[in-house]
């Protein structure tokens, strides 16, 4: 924990990563919140789709799979699992890399290699869910005069203060992708987002590269920022001190032009249902034929409905980056 007064990057670099930070905690992030990994199966039946349909437009049928910021593996095995009977790929080969700065967790698949940096020139996807939001950040607040100054945190209780004014790199990242102009605005500096999602990205000698997250970008930018801390379920304030998550929103388009290539944005709703998530409710004819199968019928479609839906998991971004493949100058279409 930081007692003394510093930028926000710096704390909550501490407060999550360090030797006793939030994300080294034995219980893992489904612990204090829920991702779409932990709210359905189907969550990771799609990812397993995508990552079939990149392995067929690298015309391969072995291929990898690197989750980053990878929890306890929850993903991973979940797309593993989906994979197995071969009905969604027969004959696939995965190797499977977790990106993730905790130990590896006990009774997770062999096949998974554990690995806390990513692993370079593999060809398939790259799949990011909720990692850039977690990735530490600078804070910016517009002072009397509209001048953006950094904000300070003080790690035992979260008081902030104003320091010295926003320059250089940063500064022309405000200007770029979130100005700053009335008194008292705020913004999350992104620009060491951008930047490790540029590195993820360049990691791939081919295929695809999805990062999903709680996201705006610049034409609907919330006027004072996202900052904001989880613990046991619940929302509470930002304190650095190593007791809660700290995250916010991530600027999905400055991320996407950092990488450079080929990019898009879309939401959660629109690319699961590509990837055979719907919501629809099964025909209540199948109640009386077959009880049993429309109960699960039912289940699924609520749990298709929730990852679907609107003001929850279904406005979350997704950005897909196609990379161009190396060992045979082909760009996935």
């Amino acid at each position: 924990m930081t007692y003394d007064w510093c930028l926000w990057q710096e704390a909550a670099e501490t407060a999550l990563y360090g030797e006793e930070g939030f994300y080294r905690r034995p219980e893992g992030p489904v612990g204090h919140f829920r991702t779409s990994v932990h709210v359905s199966p189907l969550f990771a039946t799609a990812v397993a789709r995508l990552l079939a349909g990149t392995a067929r437009e690298l015309g391969t049928d072995s291929v990898d799979l690197v989750d980053v910021g990878a929890g306890r593996g929850e993903l991973l095995t979940g797309v593993l699992a989906a994979l197995r009977d071969g009905s969604l790929a027969p004959g696939l080969t995965v190797r499977a890399y977790a990106v993730e700065i905790a130990p590896r967790p006990p009774g997770l698949d062999p096949a998974v290699e554990w690995r806390a940096e990513l692993p370079r020139e593999v060809r398939g996807l790259l799949f990011a869910n909720e990692w850039l939001d977690n990735v530490p950040t600078d804070v910016a607040e517009a002072d009397a005069d509209g001048v953006p100054r950094y904000v300070l945190v003080r790690g035992t209780d979260g008081t902030e203060r104003l320091g010295d004014t926003v320059t250089g790199a940063d500064a022309r990242w405000l200007s770029r992708w979130w100005p700053l102009t009335r008194p008292g605005e705020r913004a999350e500096i992104g620009r060491p987002r951008d930047e490790a999602w540029a590195r993820a990205v360049d990691s791939l000698a081919g295929g695809a590269a999805v990062a999903v997250d709680y996201a705006h970008v610049r034409a609907s930018r919330p006027p004072f920022g996202t900052l904001t801390g989880f613990r046991d379920g619940r929302e509470v304030p930002p304190v650095p001190d190593g007791s809660c998550d700290l995250t916010s929103h991530v600027a999905l388009d400055a991320c996407a032009a950092a990488a450079g290539g080929t990019a898009e944005l879309l939401d959660q709703r629109t690319a699961l249902r590509e990837l055979g998530v719907g919501g629809g409710r099964p025909p209540l004819a199948q109640a009386s034929a077959d009880p049993v199968g429309y109960v699960r019928a039912l289940a699924s479609a609520g749990e298709a409905a929730e990852l679907t839906a609107r003001g929850g998991l279904g406005d979350f971004g997704w950005l897909r980056h196609r990379v161009p493949d190396r060992e045979e100058g082909y760009c996935p279409a």
